[in-house]
């Protein structure tokens, strides 16, 4: 059995406070993308839904007879 070397995983250097700073800019960057992507997913998967039901209703629960009289 072979034994992982730590020391090629873990960076034990001390960064540089503009080098921390980038890498939190960086990954705060990357999380409001991917909330911002999950958020557009999150409508597009509410729109379908909207719009299967739309197609497998029956269409006298949406437009009963003289809807276009309001």
């Amino acid at each position: 059995m072979e034994r992982l070397d730590l020391s090629a995983v873990v960076d034990t250097r001390i960064k540089p406070y503009g080098e921390q700073v980038a890498e939190k800019e960086r990954r705060a960057a990357q999380r409001r993308a991917f909330v911002r992507n999950q958020t557009i997913g999150l409508v597009i998967l509410a729109a379908a839904i909207c719009v299967w039901w739309l197609f497998h209703t029956n269409p006298k629960w949406i437009f009963p007879p003289g809807w276009w009289r309001l």
